[in-house]
């Protein structure tokens, strides 16, 4: 059976990434192997990873997420790969739901969820108080449906599904775009350039906490960051990534 390589990059987060994983654990039934990619963090994320037996990979210092998924996309020995933020909490059915769209279609290539906290169209409405609620809602959101699925342009990188195939044909994250910001943008411009699809699964909720680690890091920086990576899209294809990629020209607030 194939096996999904989950990487999880993470900075001085780990109180969330142990939420990430035990979410993971609980409500994941098909084989995965998880890969921790630490940008320096001094808060025992290391200790714990060695405690749980997680697949690690430690660096000196925060080199952003372009760089920290890259180096565990190198780690990797599934067959698909999922690049995982560590403030994302996933539920029941999450990724048998997410492998049925990935491979639906041969030119599926890279498939994600919806959920509240996110920018353009994979951001759902939906009601919930605590993690308790939020399970309950999901268990009864990500029933299997096709009828939910839907080709856009544009995944967000915050849970980012595709076959190791895509990653031999495209290549890996362009580093440019660190710390981070528009790289999963130019990752979809290139699968699609590919004639890869991108499949929204709208029978998949997950719940993002958002922009935790680089609001944590540039807390008066962040909104230039975006601006010099959107501007780095530009010089790179030539195309505005707002124009096609996010409908209603919304900053990438993920």
């Amino acid at each position: 059976m194939s096996v999904t390589s989950i990487i999880i990059p993470t900075f001085n987060g780990l109180p969330l990434l142990i939420s990430c994983v035990e979410s993971i654990r609980i409500y994941t039934d098909l084989p995965y192997e998880i890969i921790v990619v630490d940008n320096g963090s001094s808060d025992g994320t290391l200790e714990y990873c060695r405690n749980e037996k997680i697949i690690f990979i430690s660096l000196p210092n925060n080199t952003g997420f372009p760089i920290a998924c890259n180096l565990g996309m190198s780690a990797t020995s599934g067959d698909q790969i999922l690049l995982l933020n560590n403030d994302v909490i996933v539920s029941d059915g999450w990724l048998k739901n997410m492998l049925s769209a990935l491979y639906s279609d041969d030119k599926i290539g890279i498939v994600g969820p919806v959920t509240r906290n996110v920018s353009g169209i994979q951001k759902v409405a939906c009601d919930y108080e605590d993690m308790q609620q939020f399970h309950a809602l999901a268990g009864q959101w990500n029933i299997p449906n096709c009828s939910k699925w839907q080709v856009v342009d544009r995944i967000v990188g915050l849970c980012f599904l595709f076959r190791r195939e895509l990653m031999d044909t495209i290549g890996m994250l362009d580093e440019r775009f660190s710390p981070g910001h528009f790289e999963d943008d130019d990752y979809c411009f290139r699968a699609r350039s590919n004639g890869y699809k991108l499949l929204m699964c709208g029978d998949v909720l997950v719940h993002h906490e958002g922009s935790v680690s680089f609001k944590k890091r540039y807390p008066e920086g962040w909104h230039d960051l975006v601006v010099r990576n959107h501007q780095l899209f530009i010089d790179k294809w030539n195309v505005d990534p707002y124009d096609f990629l996010l409908p209603n020209k919304e900053e990438d607030g993920t």
